[in-house]
């Protein structure tokens, strides 16, 4: 399947970064969201970050204008074209709003499109039982989109081959890795992931140690470019905490309950680099 136009909806973090690296790529990309505030702010942030690319010597002034030009921001579903051949899945991490969107996009997106969902542990056989199952994957990117390479690929339990193959070799096209993936909890980046964080918070309730010299014994023990705490302060406690719960009521393993003081600091509004405030100040 040729795939050269991109609706990619939620014009948030992850949504402006994956609009980023399509764009890239000689791909036209309809950003898509419901409020023109957040529209905006994506094209503002994608300008921004793509000037730090231009200082790193990645492209010229004159080519990131032709990438923001293969950048249509759209307000609302329904106002894209017939011509969209892939779908991919931004908004909030929440089953239900997933699954509203994703019907609602069946009745108007043709049918050959192949809609994903970029989400980070939801199952991806019940996201697609109500929209084209056999045209349906997870494609799950990291953070910050642009500068990682790896895609987790979730095969649902009817997702096609074809649909896989398509899909696979899009990321090979954006310059990402892909990793085959089964539909299971968290799949394999965040069923190792947040319950190692998780961990890492349960080490600082009980006074083990503090935030920061937990960090250190990770980035200088174990090499990890930065510390569980402060990783979760980059992701979002709030986005940590929905995570975990999935993989709790997924597996019904106690050894993914969710820390109490990872819920006592959301239910603070403490929510890390977003609130300006979690296990660090910003």
């Amino acid at each position: 399947m040729n795939i050269k136009n991109i609706a990619v909806i939620g014009a948030g973090t992850m949504g402006n970064g994956i609009a980023h690296a399509f764009s890239q790529k000689n791909f036209i990309v309809y950003l898509v969201d419901s409020e023109q505030a957040y529209l905006d702010n994506a094209i503002k942030n994608i300008s921004s970050n793509m000037d730090r690319q231009i200082k790193k010597g990645l492209f010229s002034t004159a080519q990131k204008e032709i990438y923001l030009q293969s950048i249509k921001p759209v307000m609302d579903a329904h106002n894209l074209p017939e011509s969209i051949d892939l779908v991919i899945e931004a908004i909030i991490e929440n089953k239900s709003a997933k699954i509203e969107l994703f019907n609602e996009l069946d009745k108007i997106i043709n049918p050959n499109c192949i809609f994903t969902s970029n989400t980070s542990s939801i199952s991806i056989t019940e996201l697609a039982k109500s929209s084209r199952p056999d045209k349906f994957c997870g494609m799950h990117f990291m953070n910050p989109v642009p500068i990682m390479e790896l895609v987790e690929i979730i095969r649902g339990y009817t997702t096609s081959q074809d649909t896989f193959n398509t899909v696979k070799e899009i990321s090979i096209q954006l310059g990402k890795t892909p990793v085959e993936v089964y539909d299971y909890p968290g799949f394999v980046s965040n069923r190792i992931l947040i319950p190692m964080i998780n961990e890492a918070i349960f080490t600082l309730h009980e006074g083990v140690a503090s935030a920061v010299d937990i960090d250190t014994v990770m980035k200088l023990g174990m090499n990890h470019p930065m510390g569980p705490l402060e990783l979760a302060d980059f992701i979002g406690l709030d986005v940590c905490l929905d995570i975990m719960n999935v993989l709790y009521e997924g597996f019904k393993d106690s050894k993914y309950r969710p820390c109490p003081l990872l819920v006592k600091m959301i239910n603070a509004g403490k929510l890390g680099r977003k609130s300006k405030e979690g296990f660090y100040k910003y």
